[in-house]
């Protein structure tokens, strides 16, 4: 069965895309699957943190499989990750950098919203789960993410500047799936940074529910989430109660989006 391709986006940084990713990643593992991410994020955060070994120059990145002056295919790109079962294609420093290959897409021709997905060909039957960290903002390289996706994940708080870009990125989505990829699928958000216990944060909650369906329960506000991120290591390794009840939740998300086949 081909794999399983989701797009985590919102056009605003800070919202726990990275996170997400990193944490439903090893809950892939977690179930005795294989999983993928590729980071089209030029801040290459995602690299950074599931990588063993710092990268290097010329090492090869995603920058070089979308690049036209690159013959580089996906699977050039392949790095293994701190946990087994979990592969990834990076961002990589250098003079082929992302934000580079970013702007070229904006004068490429035709095609150029399908490369990544014309990449991902290669490596679409190895895979249970292809996790692909977009972005903050609506780019050429979202709308590659989103092309080359099976299904598109907002990744949001319960703040009120993030509810307030929802429809602008909604539109986007519905736009792509209209225009390039009709089986995308706009499954709901993920809310990050969720404080239950203010005001705020159940008012911002329910006018995002307003606007997209939210997946599974919403992600409490704990250092923990982003300091066992950091420090490379899951949730379930961190060791504490509060950090091995807060790794159901991505398990319990990670069924959602793969309605359960994993």
């Amino acid at each position: 069965m081909p794999a399983d391709i989701f797009a985590f986006c919102n056009q605003k940084g800070g919202v726990g895309k990275t996170t997400t990713v990193f944490h439903l990643a090893y809950a892939v593992a977690q179930a005795g699957k294989r999983a993928l991410v590729i980071d089209v994020d030029p801040q290459g955060n995602a690299s950074t943190v599931l990588t063993k070994t710092e990268l290097e120059s010329d090492d090869v990145g995603v920058a070089d499989v979308l690049a036209e002056s690159s013959n580089a295919t996906i699977a050039d790109a392949v790095v293994s990750t701190i946990w087994p079962g979990v592969d990834l294609v990076p961002t990589v420093p250098g003079n082929e950098s992302l934000a580079y290959v970013r702007d070229q897409l904006v004068v490429a021709g035709a095609g150029r919203e399908r490369r990544l997905r014309d990449a991902i060909d290669v490596v679409r039957g190895v895979y249970d789960v292809i996790l692909i960290d977009c972005p903050p903002s609506l780019d050429l390289l979202t709308i590659n993410a989103l092309v080359a996706a099976r299904a598109a994940v907002v990744v949001t708080q319960s703040a009120l500047f993030s509810a307030n870009g929802l429809a602008r990125l909604l539109r986007t989505i519905d736009a792509v799936k209209r225009s390039y990829n009709p089986d995308l699928d706009m499954l709901g958000a993920i809310v990050n940074l969720h404080e239950i216990a203010t005001i705020s944060g159940r008012e911002q909650l329910i006018e995002i529910a307003a606007s997209i369906k939210i997946l599974g329960d919403a992600v409490p506000k704990r250092v923990v989430i982003k300091d066992s991120m950091e420090a490379q290591t899951s949730l379930v390794d961190w060791g504490t109660t509060q950090s091995r009840s807060l790794s159901t939740i991505y398990r319990d998300t990670l069924a959602l989006l793969t309605k359960g086949h994993l």
